[in-house]
């Protein structure tokens, strides 16, 4: 009795297999996979020194035997558990192009022979949008309308208290 009670305990973490280390990783429920799988990708390059034949992950999927299609996980998903029968895992892609998208950051995967630029960073969208700029706008013309407001009533002030005085 007390081991089903332990088997419908849920744990405050998710595992993820590392298919190329074949290592168990560990992530809290709800961390972003584009982090879990730089954070991967960080381990893996550190645990070959920095090159090597080492493929990194693209992306997470969560998978089922006897399922047909895997859930994967884009890089601003959250992380979550599907309950029994069903692992996180990472998945590498081997052919074409040589370079993963990961979020904002661009990681150069490790050639056959050499080492792959990891440093290299880019942002892949512009941070600045239309509607960015039409709320700083929009802060701007408040901030000054209400320093005209504040303007106005300290200008009219010594004339409201003489109209106060002189009808009592």
């Amino acid at each position: 009795m007390a081991e089903g009670k332990e088997d419908s305990e849920v744990k405050p973490f998710l595992e993820v297999v590392c298919k190329s280390s074949g290592k168990i990783r560990r992530f809290s429920v709800g961390t972003e996979a584009g982090f879990a799988v730089n954070l991967i990708n960080k381990k893996l390059l550190n645990d070959n020194d920095g090159g090597g034949n080492c493929l990194l992950a693209s992306h997470i999927e969560a998978v089922k035997e006897g399922e047909e299609e895997p859930v994967s996980f884009g890089p601003n998903s959250l992380l979550v558990g599907y309950g029994s029968g069903w692992k996180l895992q990472t998945v590498i892609e081997s052919h074409g192009d040589k370079e993963v998208h990961i979020g904002t950051t661009r990681v150069r995967r490790a050639s056959t022979n050499g080492i792959g630029d990891s440093s290299s960073t880019r942002r892949t969208q512009s941070p600045i949008s239309l509607l960015y700029i039409g709320k700083i706008l929009l802060a701007f013309f408040l901030i000054f309308v209400f320093g005209a407001v504040f303007t106005l009533a300290l200008e009219n002030l010594p004339r409201f208290i003489f109209y106060i005085n002189s009808s009592v």
